[in-house]
């Protein structure tokens, strides 16, 4: 019973910090859009190239559970936000890949991420259009469109309008449901057909 309390008072936690976090980034959206938006680039759609045709099945909620972190489990399975600034690659500038968390499904490319200030990873586009699929969340009282990845269907973040070119897109991802693969093991972590994006050729 004592477990069962501390786990509904962590979840309550997270519930009003993610709350917070959300009014804080509408404000910045909106100061954003106010400030420049003749200049916004119009919305295009990100790039349908097809790198691989590998799918990705997410695993029982039991080996989930033992496997990732509580904060990894509470993003990915119950779309809990993590705290901006303090998380593991909102200032990552390494290149390499990164995939979801729960099934190894590449989401995003370091070629594709930008400094947002928001203080979590912000890509313009994913790595490959259908591997991120948008849902609208109406969760907490307005319309967001939510994303998660189409094979472990994870929680990622959400994706607004207010990016940078080519497209216009800003996704906000959780360091959370990301797992980095630097370019240099690839090949060795089996996704050597992601290396041209890296290497020009």
């Amino acid at each position: 019973m004592h477990h069962l309390r501390l786990r509904c008072l962590r979840l309550a936690v997270l519930g009003f910090v993610s709350l917070a976090l959300l009014v804080a980034c509408q404000r910045s959206e909106r100061a954003a859009s106010s400030s420049s938006e003749a200049s916004l680039p119009k919305r295009v759609p990100p790039t349908n190239t097809v790198l691989s045709t590998r799918s990705y099945a997410k695993p029982s909620a039991a080996e989930l559970e033992q496997r990732l972190s509580p904060l990894e489990y509470d993003v990915t399975q119950r779309a809990a936000t993590e705290a901006p600034f303090q998380n593991q690659f909102w200032n990552n500038h390494e290149q390499g890949l990164y995939v979801d968390i729960v099934t190894g499904e590449p989401l995003f490319s370091s070629r594709d991420k930008f400094d947002s200030g928001t203080g979590w990873p912000s890509f313009t586009q994913p790595v490959e259009a259908a591997r991120v699929v948008s849902h609208t969340d109406g969760s907490l009282g307005i319309s967001r469109t939510e994303v998660r990845s189409k094979g472990g269907e994870s929680h990622l973040g959400h994706v607004f309008e207010d990016g940078p070119a080519p497209t216009g897109l800003r996704y906000c991802i959780n360091s959370a449901s990301l797992r980095f693969i630097p370019v240099k093991e690839l090949q060795g972590a089996g996704y050597a057909e992601y290396l041209p994006l890296f290497t020009g050729h």
